[in-house]
């Protein structure tokens, strides 16, 4: 699955609140979310990796000039809401990033 979030942010502010919400995350869903890894690879992107309700789900994020593709790759059960996820991070991201949302 792949989410497009459009931001008008340097690059540099973009990551610096992608680390804050990482530990965000980790404080807020720690009782839903089994493990949440987050890791800056060399090219740039933040490679992310979680267990929820017993399924690993990898992802990783890219910092483009005027958005973020957000890859994930989706248990086949959580497939079903794929919708759901979609949205639930384009508006995540959208808010983190200062996007109004339509």
């Amino acid at each position: 699955m792949e989410v497009r979030v459009p931001h008008s942010l340097d690059p540099e502010e973009v990551r610096r609140r992608l680390d804050v919400a990482v530990v965000r995350a980790r404080d807020d869903y720690a009782d839903k979310v089994g493990s949440l890894e987050a890791s800056w690879q060399d090219d740039g992107r933040l490679a992310l990796s979680m267990e929820v309700m017993g399924m690993s789900i990898a992802s990783d994020v890219e910092i483009l000039t005027a958005e973020l593709i957000v890859r994930l790759e989706v248990p086949g059960m959580a497939g079903l809401f794929a919708g759901r996820i979609k949205s639930g991070i384009e508006e995540r991201l959208g808010g983190l990033l200062g996007v109004a949302q339509a």
